[in-house]
């Protein structure tokens, strides 16, 4: 893995969308359903694949760099979207995961005794 900043990835993507003017079709509503239709297209390299061969589709160069692609159209309209609407993705991705610790606890591990409280 790089790090690269998601800030400065989301400034790139700010700056290629304006140098062709489409900043004006960059809606919540149509960043969404573009989201929806690039992560459609990454389901859709996978869709009659069994497990096992959808285990390995990083062993094949040219079915790695299709799933490679999807990844990136999601993730950069995914950037798009938060920025667009002020969300902080990496903040809110550890929000959900430390409501996610908190609600799916390790097994055996002791409940809160505030769990089925009403408070």
């Amino acid at each position: 893995m790089t790090d690269i900043d998601v800030a400065e990835l989301q400034r790139r993507l700010a700056a290629f969308a304006a140098a062709r003017d489409w900043g004006q079709y960059h809606t919540p509503k149509n960043l969404a359903a573009a989201l929806s239709v690039e992560a459609s297209e990454l389901l859709e390299i996978f869709q009659w694949l069994t497990p096992e061969q959808s285990a390995g589709i990083m062993e094949n160069p040219e079915s790695a760099h299709r799933v490679a692609d999807e990844v990136a159209d999601v993730l950069a309209y995914l950037l798009q979207f938060c920025a667009v609407l002020g969300i902080d993705p990496t903040a809110a991705l550890a929000a959900k995961l430390e409501r996610n610790e908190k609600r799916f606890p390790l097994p055996g591990a002791p409940e809160p005794h505030d769990r089925h409280s009403s408070e």
